[in-house]
């Protein structure tokens, strides 16, 4: 028979110590939930309650655009109401296209940082190590000042090109995972007379799908949630990604009191895709991270 051994103070300490953690992380989320499926007006009344305050649905039908306006005046709603369509269309084509830019040039830098010979790289890449220190808060002026003088203000090529051609963190991420490949099938592609570009597309490239997928997630899920930079460089809707739109939101509410309730829900509404996004792939992430050996 197996004795049952007590647990030990530190195996108690350690468990209450992440279940302390988890609950913390996790409450912020069921607080927007609870804001999000309570009536607008009662959440005034009892604004310290843990439970939804008067349960309704109200909040998601006015975001996604199924009540009147009446209904939505009758639960404390503003009346307003966002586009979604266009914004989510919006979030997917900037999202999308900067992702793969990005991916793409750091991807091919990457490659020339790990697999070539060449004068100098060390010291370039010692100046792309630099790059990640830099805070991106000293790059908003002088970019924003780039694409005024260039006419993008308030298009898609505006938002995309000045983070398209260069990471410091991609390429330094695949770099660590290119060094560790083989170099015997790359080394029998050369005495076969492929070049180097066919090389990099036919060998490379599928060798580092895992860390290219990774990265990709990961910068579609920042780009999907980035709110700062289209907000210095557009004003026009027609542009704008989903995470200005709840702004739009909040501001159109007529009265004195915003519509958090259906403020909350329009932000669930533009979490949702991201987090099971990385629900869906969080253990690809976390395991091409281990494999580039990064701590």
């Amino acid at each position: 028979m197996r004795t049952k051994t007590r647990p030990s103070i530190g195996r108690i300490a350690a468990w209450v110590y992440l279940i302390a953690i988890l609950l913390i992380t996790i409450f912020p989320f069921y607080w927007i939930l609870r804001t999000a499926l309570s009536d607008n007006y009662a959440l005034l009344a009892h604004p310290s309650s843990v439970l939804p305050v008067d349960f309704t649905w109200g909040p998601f039908r006015r975001v996604l655009g199924l009540a009147t306006p009446e209904e939505a005046l009758a639960e404390g709603g503003s009346g307003a109401s966002i586009q979604l369509g266009r914004y989510i269309f919006n979030s997917v084509v900037y999202a999308t296209l900067s992702t793969a830019l990005i991916v793409f040039f750091s991807t091919i830098a990457a490659y020339a940082f790990a697999r070539l010979q060449w004068k100098g790289r060390e010291l370039v890449f010692s100046l792309f190590l630099a790059a990640l220190m830099v805070p991106g808060i000293l790059t908003l002026l002088p970019n924003f000042v780039l694409v005024k003088e260039l006419g993008l203000l308030n298009t898609f090529a505006g938002m995309i090109l000045p983070y398209a051609l260069f990471s410091a963190f991609n390429i330094f991420f695949l770099r660590q995972f290119m060094l560790g490949l083989s170099t015997e099938t790359e080394e029998a592609a050369l005495i076969d007379g492929a070049g180097r570009v066919r090389i990099l597309f036919g060998i490379t490239l599928p060798m580092t799908s895992g860390p290219i997928v990774t990265l990709s997630i990961l910068g579609f899920i920042g780009m999907w949630n980035d709110y700062f930079w289209p907000l210095l460089v557009t004003s026009d809707e027609t542009v704008q990604p989903l995470t200005l739109a709840l702004a739009v939101f909040k501001q159109a509410s007529p009265q004195s009191q915003p519509d958090w309730a259906g403020l909350m829900a329009a932000t669930l509404v533009a979490a949702a895709p991201m987090l099971v996004l990385f629900m869906v792939f969080g253990k690809r992430i976390v395991n091409s991270i281990g494999f580039t050996g990064l701590k």
